[in-house]
C-alpha cells in the first residue's frame, strides 16, 4: 500500500522515535514548513535533509550522527552532503527522496513507479527511475508529427546529454507499451510498413544504447533485429544505416574484417537505394577505420579524403528520418580514431579540436573528443595540458552514464601512470581514480538484460 494514503510517509522500515535505531513517520502536513520548502525549491537534497533534521515536528532535532546511523553513513559524510555542492547524480536524489518519502509531486524528479508528467514535445524531459533513467511522455500539441518519430528525437537529445545506461530501459520500455501493442496485437494505426519502420529505428537506437552502457552483445542482437524490422519496413537508408551501426559495432569489438564486409555490405544496399551523400560518407569512414585496424594506413587516408569531398557535395534528398545525421563532427570523430590508429597524432588532434569546435558542451561527443585529445596529447609527451583538458571532462558528466566514456577514463589512467611524479598529474589522477569509483557505482544501476 502507498504510505501516503494512509496520511502518514515512512521513513527507512522503522517507526521509532528520532534517537532510537529506526526512523520516525511524518504527516502530510510536515512538508509544508518553510524550509523544507525552500530547499526543495533549490533543488539541494542535502539542504532537505538539514531542514528535514531541524524541522520542529520531531521532539527534538535529530543529529547528523542518527541520521548517518540510518543511512549507513558517518557523520563527516552527511555534513558534506548538507553542507557541499547540490547532489548531482540522479540515482542518489532518488535514494534520498524514497529514504525520506518526500511526496513526489514536491520533486523536481520523477520517482520510480510514478505516472509520466505530459510535457510540450519541443521539451525533452528526462526524469530518474531506479537506476536507469525515464523520459517523460511526450505530446504533440499540433498533432502534425509522427509520436514515434518524436519519441526518438526526443531519446536521441537525452541520449547526448545523459547516456545509453541511463535511457536503455526507457527505450526498450516504448518498444514494449507502445509499439509491440501495434505491431503485433491488431491496433494497426496508419500504414503498417511505417510501423514496422518506427520498430527498427527504435531497436536500432536501443542498439545503441546498450552498446553506450557496455553490453555489446545485447547491441548486436539489436542491430540484427533492427536490420531485419528495417528491411519489412522498405526504408532503405534506414537499412544502411543499420549495416553501418553493424560495421562500427564490429570495430569496436575489434573485428575489422567483419566491420569490412557490414561497410561493403551498406555500400551495395545504398546503390539500390540511390545515392545519399551522408550515408555515403559514413560508410567511407567506417572503411577507413577497418583498413587502418588492418595496418593499411595508405587505404585509411584515402577512403577518409573520399568521405571528407562526398559530405561536402550538395545536398541531395533528404536521409530517413529514422537515421541518425553524419555530419561534419561525425567524420571528424571518425577520422580522429582512424589517424590515432595509423599513429598520425598531429592529424588526430586536429580533427579532435574540430569536434570540440562544432559539439556543444555537456554532450557525449564532446567529452568523448576531450578525452581523445587528452589521450593523444599525453601520447605526445605533454601530460600537464593533457590534465588541464580532462579536468574540464570530470567537471561536465557528473550525471552522464555511459560505459564507453568511462573506458576512455581508465585508458587516460593508464596512460598517465608513468608521470604520477608530476605533481599536477598526481591530483588529477587522485580526483580521476574517485570519479572512475563513483562511475563504476553509476553503472551498477543501469540494469540490461
Amino acid at each position: 500500500m502507498d504510505t501516503a494514503s494512509t496520511g502518514q510517509h515512512r521513513i527507512g522500515a522503522g517507526r521509532g522515535a528520532p534517537d532510537s535505531d529506526q526512523c520516525p513517520l511524518v504527516t502530510p502536513g510536515f512538508w509544508d514548513a518553510a524550509p523544507i520548502r525552500a530547499a526543495l525549491s533549490n533543488r539541494h537534497m542535502g539542504k532537505v535533509i538539514a531542514a528535514y533534521r531541524a524541522h520542529p515536528a520531531h521532539p527534538r532535532p535529530i543529529s547528523q550522527a542518527q541520521m548517518g546511523r540510518w543511512v549507513g553513513i558517518t557523520q563527516g559524510q552527511l555534513s558534506r552532503i548538507e553542507n557541499g555542492p547540490p547532489i548531482k547524480y540522479l540515482d542518489r536524489l532518488v535514494q534520498w527522496a524514497t529514504l525520506l518519502t518526500i511526496p513526489a509531486d514536491l520533486l523536481w524528479f520523477q520517482l520510480p513507479g510514478q505516472a509520466p508528467r505530459a510535457v510540450p514535445a519541443t521539451i525533452p524531459a528526462t526524469t530518474p527511475a531506479a537506476g536507469p533513467f525515464r523520459l517523460v511522455r511526450i505530446t504533440d500539441a499540433s498533432g502534425d508529427e509522427d509520436p514515434d518519430l518524436a519519441a526518438v528525437r526526443a531519446f536521441r537529445s537525452a541520449d547526448q546529454s545523459l547516456g545509453g545506461g541511463h535511457l536503455y530501459t526507457a527505450v526498450i520500455d516504448y518498444l514494449h507499451t507502445d509499439i509491440a501493442p501495434r505491431l503485433f496485437g491488431g491496433d494497426q494505426r496508419g500504414d503498417a510498413r511505417s510501423l514496422f519502420t518506427a520498430a527498427a529505428g527504435l531497436t536500432e537506437m536501443a542498439g545503441w544504447m546498450a552498446h553506450d552502457a557496455g553490453h555489446d552483445r545485447q547491441a548486436d542482437q539489436h542491430f540484427r533485429r533492427a536490420l531485419d524490422l528495417a528491411v519489412v519496413g522498405r526504408d532503405h537508408h534506414l537499412h544502411v544505416h543499420v549495416l553501418a551501426s553493424l560495421s562500427h559495432l564490429s570495430l569496436h569489438r575489434r573485428k575489422p574484417d567483419a566491420a569490412l564486409g557490414y561497410a561493403h555490405d551498406a555500400e551495395m544496399a545504398l546503390s539500390r537505394a540511390g545515392r545519399n551523400p551522408e550515408l555515403t560518407a559514413r560508410i567511407y569512414a567506417l572503411q577507413a577505420r577497418a583498413h587502418a585496424a588492418q595496418h593499411q594506413p595508405g587505404h585509411a587516408h584515402r577512403l577518409l579524403d573520399q568521405a571528407a569531398r562526398t559530405l561536402e557535395a550538395p545536398a541531395e534528398p533528404v536521409t530517413s528520418p529514422w537515421a541518425s545525421h553524419f555530419d561534419q563532427a561525425s567524420l571528424a570523430s571518425d577520422a580522429a580514431r582512424c589517424l590515432r590508429t595509423v599513429g598520425d597524432l598531429p592529424g588526430a588532434a586536429r580533427n579532435a579540436h574540430r569536434i570540440i569546435g562544432l559539439r556543444p558542451v555537456g554532450t557525449r561527443s564532446h567529452a568523448f573528443a576531450q578525452l581523445t585529445l587528452a589521450a593523444i596529447l599525453t601520447a605526445q609527451g605533454h601530460p600537464d595540458h593533457a590534465c588541464v583538458v580532462a579536468t574540464k571532462v570530470l567537471d561536465s558528466i557528473s550525471t552522464m552514464n555511459s560505459h564507453q566514456l568511462t573506458l576512455q577514463l581508465h585508458g587516460l589512467d593508464h596512460q598517465l601512470q608513468p608521470y604520477l611524479t608530476n605533481r599536477l598529474v598526481r591530483q588529477f589522477v587522485d580526483r580521476l581514480t574517485v570519479v572512475i569509483h563513483e562511475r563504476a557505482s553509476m553503472h551498477r544501476t543501469a540494469t540490461i538484460t
